[in-house]
């Protein structure tokens, strides 16, 4: 059987010309991203692009995906009662009441998520996505972690499933422990890291019919207390891809598409630099036969009078500032393209992002980006939510949700913002109902408490001591009317006491009326 170094690799000779395309990518946007001959020194000097719009477009559309995907101020996912349990294992009247209890649990999951870091490593693992067209996201009990495309294998089944996954990273022998092991076969070609003080761990995953196992390897040997497992469907270690081919056991990304363009764009931007700097160049001459002396010229200060003629002296100028333009327009031609390809389009200047905001940018990717909603929800986002429901459950953050009647849904995309979809079309029902059968109809066919409880749902409002119950608007119906009948009884004595016919001078019946009046406004009601 092979060991951990051995197979990754094997799988690393299937990776070299997705990596080779990776390296050029980066070079034309981020170095920084993927280094080449990355760990060799300390410190390494990395490419520097001439242009700056590569930068630019990954870093807004990975911040317009960052606010697609996981926005703000609204959840990204809904958990709902499986409709085909209603009425069977759920009464249908409870599900607005459960629908409070889940949104409740929501904002608890989306709590955990503000306080920890995992968005600044997602927004980390999206500009690899854009740049290299794979990541690959662990979510360990420290919180995520994010690997280059240059330190992970994974290999694919025919369905593009991830069966299994081998890492590589240097590690302190000090952090493991091992300060006293020896250096085993070393595969790395482009270094010598015997008697080193870091060394390289290998970790190997693996999926079985149980669920998924993994370890880690140091020269080839098993480290202590690196084994774990998880169940299929809610393993920390995620391999994402932003645009898929099929047979491929990796991605292709964004800047890849366009390559040309960015190609184009980094020669025209070193060829205006330097032409610039050519032509910003003064160089003065003087004629040979001229009385004027060139060191005389040199050593003049602003002012000076030398002796010389004007005519013995000249300047080189360059004269190409026409030819600059078709470059220009050939600059900004790309620039432009460049800028559709990478959604660098309108930005907004505002204090809090709005929902419709989210909702014009989630618009925007999907009809730039076609189908990566759907890619991102089913290789990240819901991966994503099922293992961080499942760590935080067995830490008990969270109550345990049964599996059978609760299914959790992702509610990113155009189609929906979190709950806060429920509340607009909720909204939108209730208008439509009032505006073509008349506010009549509203108090007719809709149950109020229905209707306030599901909108508190879609809020994400918890509405205990907020809402009253129906024994509280009775018993505050009962006094309000206790209250009208005191003052109508009231009212008419007055009326009764100052009525000129009932006079009790000229006419003895009306201080019998008034009696009759006074005492039953007196009695408790």
């Amino acid at each position: 059987m092979k060991n951990a170094r051995q197979r990754y690799n094997e799988l690393s000779s299937h990776r070299e010309q997705f990596l080779h395309v990776a390296y050029e990518c980066a070079e034309l946007t981020i170095p920084t991203l993927l280094m080449r001959n990355e760990g060799d020194a300390l410190y390494q000097n990395f490419h520097t692009p001439w242009q700056s719009v590569g930068a630019k477009g990954v870093t807004t559309l990975s911040s317009k995906l960052m606010l697609g995907l996981l926005p703000p101020s609204t959840s990204f996912f809904k958990l709902q009662v499986d409709d085909s349990k209603l009425g069977e294992d759920v009464p249908p009247e409870a599900k607005s009441e459960l629908d409070l209890s889940f949104a409740k649990v929501e904002r608890m999951i989306m709590d955990s998520i503000a306080g920890s870091t995992d968005r600044v490593q997602i927004f980390s693992a999206l500009k690899h996505l854009i740049v290299t067209g794979n990541s690959l996201v662990f979510m360990g009990k420290q919180g995520m972690k994010v690997y280059p495309l240059n330190r992970y294998c994974v290999e694919r089944d025919g369905n593009g499933e991830v069966t299994e996954i081998v890492t590589k990273e240097r590690v302190s022998k000090k952090l493991l422990g091992m300060e006293e092991l020896d250096d085993g076969p070393n595969d790395d070609s482009k270094g010598d890291y015997s008697g080193s003080k870091d060394v390289d761990v290998y970790t190997c995953v693996k999926l079985y019919d149980n669920g998924w196992r993994w370890h880690q390897e140091a020269n080839d040997r098993l480290l202590p207390n690196s084994v774990g497992k998880a169940p299929k469907d809610k393993t920390p270690w995620l391999p994402l891809r932003f645009v898929t081919v099929d047979g491929e056991d990796y991605g292709r990304s964004r800047v890849e598409e366009f390559l040309g363009d960015l190609k184009s764009l980094e020669a025209l931007m070193q060829a205006i630099v330097e032409g610039s700097a050519a032509a910003a160049k003064v160089v003065f001459t003087v004629s040979p036969s001229s009385v004027t002396k060139p060191s005389s010229l040199a050593n003049a200060g602003n002012g000076a009078i030398i002796q010389g003629r004007p005519d013995d002296i000249g300047v080189v100028q360059v004269g190409k500032t026409a030819d600059f333009q078709t470059a220009y327009q050939m600059i900004n031609i790309l620039e432009r393209r460049l800028a559709e390809a990478f959604l660098v389009l309108s930005v907004r200047q505002s204090e809090r992002t709005t929902a419709e905001e989210v909702r014009m940018t989630q618009m925007e990717l999907e009809r730039q980006l076609g189908g990566l909603f759907s890619l991102l929800t089913t290789e990240f986002l819901i991966p994503y939510l099922k293992r961080k429901m499942h760590t935080l459950t067995q830490s008990k953050e969270i109550p345990a949700i049964p599996k059978s009647l609760v299914k959790p849904t992702i509610v990113a995309g155009i189609n929906a913002l979190g709950r806060g979809q429920d509340r607009e079309a909720l909204m939108q029902f209730i208008t439509t109902i009032s505006q073509t059968m008349g506010p009549e109809a509203l108090a007719q066919f809709l149950n109020p408490d229905e209707a306030i409880k599901r909108l508190a749902a879609a809020q994400g409002i918890d509405i205990l001591n907020l809402v009253k119950s129906v024994d509280e608007r009775n018993a505050d119906q009962e006094k309000a009317m206790q209250a009208q009948q005191m003052q109508s009884l009231t009212d008419q004595a007055g009326k009764l006491a100052n009525a000129p016919m009932l006079d009790p001078s000229k006419n003895p019946e009306a201080l019998e009326a008034v009696s009759a009046a006074v005492p039953a406004l007196q009695q408790p009601q």
